[in-house]
Protein backbone atom coordinates (compact mmCIF):
# COMPACT_ATOMS: atom_id res chain seq x y z
CA UNK A 1 0.00 0.00 0.00
CA UNK A 2 1.19 3.65 -0.71
CA UNK A 3 3.04 5.90 1.90
CA UNK A 4 1.38 8.96 -0.25
CA UNK A 5 -1.74 11.01 0.44
CA UNK A 6 -4.57 9.43 -1.63
CA UNK A 7 -8.52 10.67 -1.78
CA UNK A 8 -9.41 6.46 -1.71
CA UNK A 9 -10.09 4.96 1.20
CA UNK A 10 -10.62 1.26 0.96
CA UNK A 11 -13.55 -0.78 2.31
CA UNK A 12 -13.14 -4.09 3.15
CA UNK A 13 -15.28 -6.36 4.63
CA UNK A 14 -17.09 -6.18 7.46
CA UNK A 15 -16.85 -9.45 9.85
CA UNK A 16 -20.07 -8.78 11.58
CA UNK A 17 -22.38 -7.58 8.56
CA UNK A 18 -25.53 -9.34 10.36
CA UNK A 19 -25.58 -6.79 13.52
CA UNK A 20 -25.34 -2.94 14.19
CA UNK A 21 -22.19 -1.77 16.50
CA UNK A 22 -20.64 1.57 16.04
CA UNK A 23 -16.82 2.23 15.04
CA UNK A 24 -15.65 5.64 16.51
CA UNK A 25 -12.05 6.32 15.14
CA UNK A 26 -10.34 9.62 16.65
CA UNK A 27 -7.70 11.35 14.65
CA UNK A 28 -6.12 13.98 16.38
CA UNK A 29 -3.37 15.27 13.69
CA UNK A 30 -5.62 16.53 11.07
CA UNK A 31 -3.76 19.71 9.16
CA UNK A 32 -5.38 21.46 6.60
CA UNK A 33 -4.99 25.34 5.21
CA UNK A 34 -6.77 28.27 5.96
CA UNK A 35 -8.33 29.12 2.57
CA UNK A 36 -8.04 33.23 3.56
CA UNK A 37 -4.24 33.12 5.24
CA UNK A 38 -2.85 30.09 4.09
CA UNK A 39 -1.54 29.44 7.63
CA UNK A 40 -2.34 25.67 8.48
CA UNK A 41 -5.24 24.75 10.83
CA UNK A 42 -5.02 21.87 13.04
CA UNK A 43 -8.38 19.62 14.32
CA UNK A 44 -9.19 16.58 15.70
CA UNK A 45 -11.65 14.52 13.29
CA UNK A 46 -13.23 12.10 15.15
CA UNK A 47 -15.64 9.20 13.21
CA UNK A 48 -18.37 7.69 14.89
CA UNK A 49 -20.07 5.07 12.50
CA UNK A 50 -22.28 1.89 11.71
CA UNK A 51 -21.24 -0.23 9.48
CA UNK A 52 -23.02 -1.45 6.16
CA UNK A 53 -21.22 -4.28 4.07
CA UNK A 54 -17.93 -3.20 4.94
CA UNK A 55 -15.58 -1.30 7.05
CA UNK A 56 -12.98 1.56 6.65
CA UNK A 57 -8.84 0.33 6.40
CA UNK A 58 -7.04 2.30 8.81
CA UNK A 59 -4.25 3.13 7.14
CA UNK A 60 -6.23 4.31 3.94
CA UNK A 61 -8.20 6.98 6.25
CA UNK A 62 -4.53 8.08 7.98
CA UNK A 63 -3.62 8.66 3.93
CA UNK A 64 -7.02 9.77 3.28
CA UNK A 65 -6.89 12.28 5.68
CA UNK A 66 -3.25 13.40 5.14
CA UNK A 67 -4.55 14.16 1.48
CA UNK A 68 -5.71 17.69 2.93
CA UNK A 69 -2.70 19.04 4.46
CA UNK A 70 -1.64 21.27 1.64
CA UNK A 71 -4.96 22.27 0.55
CA UNK A 72 -6.91 25.07 1.44
CA UNK A 73 -10.56 24.54 3.43
CA UNK A 74 -13.00 26.38 5.76
CA UNK A 75 -13.43 24.42 8.67
CA UNK A 76 -17.48 23.69 7.61
CA UNK A 77 -15.99 22.65 4.18
CA UNK A 78 -13.29 19.98 5.00
CA UNK A 79 -15.69 18.10 7.60
CA UNK A 80 -18.69 17.90 5.18
CA UNK A 81 -16.54 17.25 2.21
CA UNK A 82 -14.93 14.34 4.47
CA UNK A 83 -18.65 13.06 5.29
CA UNK A 84 -19.56 13.18 1.81
CA UNK A 85 -16.08 10.99 0.88
CA UNK A 86 -16.69 8.57 3.11
CA UNK A 87 -20.49 7.62 2.81
CA UNK A 88 -19.37 7.51 -1.37
CA UNK A 89 -16.38 4.62 -0.84
CA UNK A 90 -17.71 2.85 2.39
CA UNK A 91 -21.80 3.23 2.64
CA UNK A 92 -21.83 2.87 5.92
CA UNK A 93 -25.08 2.76 7.67
CA UNK A 94 -24.76 5.73 10.09
CA UNK A 95 -21.50 8.48 10.26
CA UNK A 96 -20.90 11.44 12.10
CA UNK A 97 -17.70 13.18 11.85
CA UNK A 98 -16.90 15.70 13.99
CA UNK A 99 -13.86 18.33 13.54
CA UNK A 100 -12.67 19.88 16.55
CA UNK A 101 -10.60 22.51 15.42
CA UNK A 102 -7.75 24.45 17.39
CA UNK A 103 -8.10 27.70 18.20
CA UNK A 104 -7.14 30.59 15.64
CA UNK A 105 -7.72 33.74 16.76
CA UNK A 106 -9.41 33.42 20.31
CA UNK A 107 -12.34 31.20 18.72
CA UNK A 108 -12.24 27.83 18.71
CA UNK A 109 -14.16 25.57 16.19
CA UNK A 110 -16.66 22.27 16.52
CA UNK A 111 -18.40 21.39 13.05
CA UNK A 112 -20.35 17.88 13.11
CA UNK A 113 -22.07 16.36 9.91
CA UNK A 114 -24.20 13.52 9.96
CA UNK A 115 -25.86 11.07 7.74
CA UNK A 116 -28.08 7.86 7.83
CA UNK A 117 -29.10 5.69 5.43
CA UNK A 118 -32.16 5.84 3.96
CA UNK A 119 -33.07 9.28 5.14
Amino acid sequence: MSTKPSKTLIAVPNPHPDRDYEVEIDCPEFTALCPITGQPDFATITFKYVPGASIVELKSLKLYLWSFRDEGHFHEDVTNRILKDFVDMIQPRKLQVVGKFNVRGGLYTTVRAEYEQGK
